[in-house]
């Protein structure tokens, strides 16, 4: 059986999603940098394994698979190990819900616009759009809402059982943490520092 490969830069919010759920099932992997900075991200090579020239792709053993979600669910159903999903239907619904709205509400507010616009365009010698930020912040406030109601009371985002839900948020509020934007932002949400402050001690967090 051949190992496993994740092409992707380290930085990716969604790579680092699925280096999480391998590092949970106690998996080793390859790490191949796609630097979407650089353009590598659409070349021939790359294009051939993603072809909307997106990040991340997988191989194993002879399957090549893209899409973010259904990685890390192979991952889950192919690799002993705890199981990233939870074991009843209403858990299983909650943690598709939340991982909805993190992909298509918190992900382009928080990481697309906030995220990018306050740390990596400085990084890249760029100036900050003040307005893009600005135009961000009801969406990446209502998605947080939407998320802090979620977990209510919960150690995870579906319930009991740390779940894919959970390793799809983790690389998002990481970073929107360290933002100014970020810090006023979760001081509204304490749910999710509570779950925050569980889950970076894992040790898949620091090892990604």
């Amino acid at each position: 059986m051949s190992k496993q490969i994740v092409y992707g830069p380290t930085y990716s919010t969604f790579t680092r999603t699925v280096r999480l759920a391998l590092a949970e099932k106690g998996v080793d992997y390859d790490l191949v940098e796609v630097d979407i900075f650089s353009g590598a991200h659409k070349t021939p090579e790359h294009l051939a394994r993603h072809p909307f020239g997106k990040v991340p792709a997988f191989e194993h053993d002879g399957l090549a698979l893209y899409e973010t979600d259904a990685i890390t669910r192979y991952i889950n159903d192919a690799f002993d190990g705890p199981d990233l999903e939870p074991a009843d239907a209403r858990g299983r619904a909650l943690m598709t819900q939340a991982m909805g709205i993190i992909n298509a509400y918190a992900y382009p507010s928080i990481v697309s616009q906030i995220v990018i616009q306050r740390t990596v365009m400085p990084m890249l010698g760029e100036q900050s759009d003040e307005v893009a930020i600005e135009s961000a912040l009801p969406d990446a406030r209502a998605a947080l809402a939407a998320l802090e109601a979620l977990i209510g009371d919960s150690p995870y985002l579906a319930g009991d059982r740390l779940s894919r839900a959970d390793l799809s948020l983790i690389p998002i509020y990481q970073y929107l943490a360290g933002t100014p934007e970020g810090e006023k932002l979760l001081a509204d949400t304490p749910n999710l520092r509570r779950w925050w402050g569980n889950v970076e001690k894992r040790p898949s967090v620091a090892a990604t």
